[in-house]
C-alpha cells in the first residue's frame, strides 16, 4: 500500500507541474478560499487510482470526491495543499495522502513535486526524505526555536483567526513562518528543517500523512493542551517533542 501511495503521490505531483504551464482558472468555495481545475483534476486521478486498486476502501477527499463505505481503511487526501500558492505561483504546495486501519494512522506520504522531494512514513517503520532517514531537530527551548503556522481562510471574519497566539509566540522563537501548506510544513519538522508547528481549524486530510511523518521521525503531536491528537482534532500541535509543553504553555496563556 505505501509503494501505491507513492506512485500515485508522484501521478498527481506530475499532473500539478503540468498545470502550473497553463492558464488556471480560479473559483471561489466561499469568500475567501480557492479552488482549482487542478484541485479536482488531481483528486479524481488519486480516487480513481484508489478505486481501482482497492475497491472496497473508503475515502475522505478534500474536493468532495470520496467514497463512503463500511471498511477498516480510509484514505485521507489533500489532492493539492496549498491551494492560494499554487493559484499565484507561489511554489510552495504539495500532494498529501494517508491511509488509516481501523482509526489508526498507518501509512502517509507528501510529495513537493517542485523539489521532487517525496515524504513518507510507515507506522513503526520510520520517516523518510526520498532515501533518507528523518529525524525532528534536537532544539532544547522554545526561544532558540523556528516555527510555522497557518490561519483560517475566514481570518477577516471571525475572532478565532490565530492572531494572538501568533503575536505571542512570533516573540517568544527565533521566528515563525508562515508558508501556506500544512503538510509540507509538518514534513519540514518531522525533517528537522522547522522545529514546531501549531495552527487550528484545519480538516483530517490537511494533518494526518504530515503528523504521521512527525511521530516516526521521534517528534510530538497533540492538540492544543497537550492531550491525545487525531485527524479530526482541529487544533494541532506538532513538534520535536522537546519545546512542546512549552510551546503548550504559550498557547494557554
Amino acid at each position: 500500500m505505501l509503494s501505491f501511495a507513492i506512485e500515485t503521490a508522484r501521478s498527481a505531483g506530475a499532473l500539478l507541474l503540468a498545470g502550473l504551464e497553463r492558464h488556471r482558472s480560479l473559483e471561489l468555495k466561499s469568500a475567501y478560499e480557492v479552488v482549482t481545475e487542478v484541485d479536482r483534476e488531481s483528486e479524481a486521478l488519486i480516487v480513481s487510482a484508489i478505486r481501482h486498486a482497492f475497491p472496497n476502501h473508503a475515502i475522505l477527499a478534500e474536493e468532495g470526491g470520496g467514497i463512503e463505505r463500511t471498511s477498516p481503511f480510509l484514505w485521507l487526501i489533500d489532492p493539492l495543499d496549498g491551494t492560494n500558492n499554487y493559484a499565484h505561483g507561489f511554489p510552495f504546495f504539495a500532494v498529501s495522502i494517508a491511509l488509516m486501519e481501523d482509526g489508526e494512522l498507518r501509512l502517509g506520504v507528501v510529495f513537493d513535486p517542485l523539489r521532487d522531494e517525496l515524504f513518507f512514513a510507515e507506522r513503526g517503520a520510520g520517516a523518510w526524505r526520498n532515501d533518507q532517514r528523518l529525524h525532528v531537530s534536537d532544539t532544547p527551548a522554545l526561544a532558540a526555536s523556528l516555527v510555522s503556522t497557518g490561519f483560517p481562510y475566514d481570518f477577516a471574519t471571525t475572532t478565532d483567526n490565530n492572531a494572538r497566539q501568533f503575536t505571542r509566540i512570533q516573540a517568544r522563537t527565533q521566528g515563525v513562518r508562515r508558508a501556506g501548506s500544512a503538510a509540507l510544513d509538518l514534513a519540514y519538522v518531522a525533517s528537522g528543517r522547522l522545529d514546531a508547528h501549531w495552527e487550528l481549524r484545519l480538516k483530517p486530510w490537511d494533518t494526518a500523512a504530515g503528523a504521521l511523518l512527525v511521530l516516526e521521525a521521534g517528534g510530538r503531536v497533540s492538540d492544543w493542551h497537550g492531550q491525545p491528537w487525531n485527524p479530526w482534532n482541529d487544533r494541532l500541535v506538532a513538534s520535536n517533542g522537546r519545546i512542546h509543553d512549552e510551546l503548550i504553555a504559550v498557547l494557554a496563556e
